[in-house]
């Protein structure tokens, strides 16, 4: 299956109506299959966005300390995510190679 790509403009819509949705009590799934994304998707882009406004959590200084420990554990769930993805694939190659 061909990756879909979608426009950066596309991508802060989306992010910016799950905002939205989600402060009036929609959940993030429910936005996302109206505008025809895989939640997971969204998820992401949501994630990218909040780290990308937080520096990409390297800059904390002027948050709540509420704030900056979502915006750390944020970025905790992200690197999570990387280390599983290159684990995977370290693991695939491995089996390719052998």
């Amino acid at each position: 299956m061909a990756k879909k790509k979608y426009t950066d403009e596309f991508r802060a819509e989306a992010v910016k109506l799950a905002r939205e949705a989600q402060r009036s009590g929609k959940t993030r799934q429910v936005v996302a299959r109206e505008i025809g994304v895989h939640p997971n998707t969204l998820a992401d882009w949501m994630l990218s966005d909040d780290l990308k406004h937080a520096g990409s959590g390297k800059n904390t200084e002027g948050l709540s300390p509420e704030h900056e420990l979502d915006q750390l554990r944020k970025e905790n769930r992200l690197l999570k995510m990387e280390r599983e993805i290159l684990k995977k694939a370290a693991a695939f190659f491995a089996k390719e190679t052998g």
